[in-house]
């Protein structure tokens, strides 16, 4: 029996080295096994966190593609400007713009040349009928007028030219009725003469606004493709593509609303000058009636009425 004893108190001196050391190495209650290494006093290496990129349509911008935050995708969209949406827009939408940019051009360089012309068909005519305005004869008002090629000498060589074809024997009524057919031509002619270039302004005013919408649309079209192969509907990734349809938008109307007013400016402008242009004409119908009744074929007149 004390054999026995001793035996079992040698294995327990024996066996309680590795206990404590077992001890030792458990965790404390209600610590995690596999706590970080900071529990046991070591210092601790945080891992550097990693931006989690986000998917981008084709036609984003390159600064926007380069950014991996949405916090940054929306600082980047903040440096977005007109040109940079221009460069980074779609080939169909970039074209769109660039006809929209041309019908401006042509709007602008309209409004130029035929407000100078005007301007400068008035005066001519406006002192081409004060110099004929104390002549009597048709004769006397060319050599007033000179070698004028406005509209008033156009009036004043049909009247002689009807003169000289019709003849002495002619009737006057035959003559003036000849002579005013010959005013209605050169009225109508010199109509069509300053409504050219006007018509171009009426198409851009009514086709503007739609050839931009065309170009919106397309760039929708294009910013539901992208966010349907990014898989995501992030703000960030649908603003760029919006951002250059709507410019397209912007681009319609900067062509259009100008286009419309110039319109309506030169049709004003053009119709005082047609009227500048009546008066010449009865300006030389009285002057190719005093001349009739000078050469003898007013008693005719007098007799047909």
């Amino acid at each position: 029996m004390r054999k026995a004893l001793s035996l079992f108190a040698v294995v327990l001196l024996l066996a309680s080295p590795s206990l404590g050391q077992q001890q030792a190495n458990s965790p404390a209650p209600g610590v995690d096994a596999q706590a970080p290494a900071h529990i046991s006093g070591e210092a601790v290496q945080t891992p550097p966190v990693q931006k989690n990129p986000v998917e981008l349509p084709e036609n984003a911008p390159e600064q926007v593609k380069s950014t991996a935050t949405p916090h940054d995708l929306g600082s980047a969209l903040g440096e977005l400007s007109p040109w940079s949406m221009f460069v980074s827009a779609d080939a169909v939408v970039k074209a769109v713009m660039i006809c929209l940019a041309f019908a401006s051009l042509a709007t602008w360089t309209i409004l130029l040349a035929k407000s100078a012309s005007f301007r400068l068909a008035r005066r001519q005519l406006e002192r081409s009928l004060l110099r004929i305005s104390a002549c009597r004869t048709l004769p006397e008002a060319e050599l007033a007028l000179g070698p004028k090629t406005d509209v008033l000498g156009s009036f004043l060589s049909a009247a002689t030219e009807e003169i000289r074809i019709s003849g002495h024997g002619s009737s006057g009524s035959g003559i003036k009725a000849r002579a005013a057919s010959r005013f209605s031509e050169i009225v109508r002619a010199e109509s069509r003469a300053v409504r050219q270039g006007i018509g171009i302004l009426a198409t851009i005013g009514a086709t503007a606004p739609f050839v931009g919408l065309f170009g919106t649309v397309w760039g929708i079209m294009n910013s539901f493709i992208g966010i349907s192969k990014s898989q995501t509907t992030n703000l960030a990734v649908v603003a760029p593509g919006i951002a250059e349809a709507l410019l397209a938008t912007a681009f319609g109307l900067v062509a259009a609303i100008p286009a419309v007013m110039i319109y309506n400016y030169l049709t004003r402008v053009m119709r005082a000058y047609l009227d500048l242009v009546g008066r010449a004409s009865g300006a030389t119908e009285r002057l190719l009636s005093r001349t009739l009744e000078k050469t003898g074929a007013g008693a005719d007149i007098r007799a047909a009425e």
